[in-house]
């Protein structure tokens, strides 16, 4: 291992934009149209932890905003209606943090109002809605409006440093992703997400998914493309039996390169250090890291030697607060989020060609533009 002193370190680390959330001079002009769990867990103490001004915040829910502005006194207003917040003037970003069930229609209302949006992920969940989103997409760009979404596992600090040294070429052509998710899965029984078909597969492994199809995409040549999915979810010893969903998963994604990733969730595990180790073999090296529960690492080997990079910053919530930085940004800039919707329906259209798999007990499901 090396030290922080060490010139190859240094060399590493020279010329990279770091991890931390990135925003224009103005970061003024955000409302949040939901007022839900991970609203006020993480977008909020992400804005109000990283100075974006927030105008103010509706849910359909008033039980939900009654002390809101007690809890987070950098909130200017709760809004009486979702239709009194689109008609702010002083609102230019929309943080859309419903559920995906009528996300399109949000969207829509949004961009016919003129503003930038930010939508929770999955920005859609059907093959239905994900077919419909071009033409939306087409109506937001006529209308000068950026639509982007809440992808904010690229932004957890080990991931986003693999993002940035792949795209520089730092480990050469990615040859093979792996993740492994050593962890207690999240109380599932009960709770609405146990109702959504292959769930683990569909939500929530999709941010391992998105960061992965990321990485894979950095191949020249649109050699990372994916273009095969298999997957499989099954029910493991110990399952709770009022469980709907398996408590287990794999996925599996081939790309057009020849390169392939492996994503594997064995269950609710037993772990005294919980992490999600992850690693990225390269044609010229090799990245080794994990993310979440404290266990955030990351280690460069190119064959002489392991190099421990240094991380700054957490996933909950710095990344939620980069999303909305992204967008700011794009729109600044004049240019399309990372984030665009666009980039993140690539992959919701995997992690549905995952349950397509797992319905057809793991045969290959073609993606892309495999034939």
């Amino acid at each position: 291992m090396t030290g922080p002193s060490d010139p190859l370190l240094e060399g590493v680390l020279a010329g990279l934009p770091g991890t931390a959330p990135r925003f224009p001079a103005d970061r003024s002009g955000v409302a949040v149209l939901g007022a839900g769990t991970i609203a006020q867990s993480a977008h909020l103490p992400a804005y109000e932890k990283f100075g974006v001004g927030v105008r103010g915040v509706w849910s359909r829910d008033p039980a939900r905003t009654s002390d809101l502005l007690e809890r987070f006194p950098s909130v200017g207003r709760v809004y009486a209606s979702a239709d009194e917040l689109l008609a702010d003037p002083g609102v230019r970003f929309v943080d859309l943090a419903t559920g995906p069930q009528g996300r399109l229609g949000w969207i829509a209302r949004a961009v016919e109002a003129g503003k930038h949006v930010l939508a929770q992920k999955p920005v859609v969940a059907t093959p239905e809605d994900l077919a419909a989103l071009p033409a939306l997409l087409e109506r937001a760009d006529a209308a000068g409006v950026r639509v982007a979404v809440n992808q904010n596992g690229r932004w957890a600090p080990p991931w986003r440093l693999t993002t940035e040294l792949l795209r520089r070429g730092d480990v050469g052509e990615v040859v093979g992703v792996t993740h492994l998710l050593d962890k207690p899965l999240p109380p599932l029984v009960g709770t609405p997400f146990d109702d959504v078909d292959h769930m683990l597969l569909t939500d929530y492994l999709l941010h391992w998914v998105d960061v992965t199809r990321t990485w894979l995409a950095t191949a020249p040549d649109g050699r990372g493309e994916v273009v095969a999915v298999r997957a499989r979810d099954t029910r493991v010893p110990g399952q709770s039996a009022a469980a709907r969903n398996p408590w287990s998963a794999t996925v599996e994604l081939e790309t057009r390169g020849g390169a392939t990733a492996v994503l594997r969730l064995v269950g609710d595990a037993v772990a005294s250090t919980p992490s999600c180790p992850f690693w990225v073999h390269g044609t010229g090296g090799t990245l080794r890291g994990s993310v979440l529960l404290d266990s955030d690492r990351l280690s460069l080997d190119r064959g002489e030697g392991e190099t421990d990079l240094p991380l700054a910053g957490a996933w909950f919530v710095g990344g939620f607060a980069a999303t909305m930085g992204e967008l700011m940004c794009a729109v600044a800039e004049d240019r399309q989020p990372e984030n665009s919707a666009a980039d993140a329906a690539r992959s919701v259209a995997l992690v549905l060609a995952a349950a397509a798999s797992a319905d057809r007990g793991g045969a290959p499901v073609a993606v892309g533009g495999a034939a």
